[in-house]
């Protein structure tokens, strides 16, 4: 797609943890993955807070803008997923 479109899109997802040892877990596993960058056509921002991971997007266009938001769907899913290994240990 053409990176001169006259618009940006701009969204931010918030991931909710039930305590902050789980939200810090999650930020240090994220980050080797965050630091690499995949794209020049969209920027994932990573704010933690207390309980919470805020990922701010920003894109050149859709295709990239759904690219990122599926990267983080994806993490969101990993670590659901370890998570249900660990409560049914």
């Amino acid at each position: 797609m053409n990176n001169d479109n006259s618009y940006k899109i701009k969204s931010t997802l918030e991931i909710q943890f039930k305590n902050s040892n789980l939200c810090d877990i999650s930020y240090n596993s994220f980050l080797p993955e965050f630091n690499i960058q995949k794209s020049k056509r969209s920027t994932i921002s990573l704010q933690k807070e207390e309980k919470s991971l805020v990922f701010m997007i920003e894109s050149n266009d859709i295709t990239a803008f759904r690219a990122s938001i599926n990267e983080i769907i994806s993490f969101g899913r990993t670590i659901d997923g370890v998570l249900k290994i660990i409560e049914k240990s």
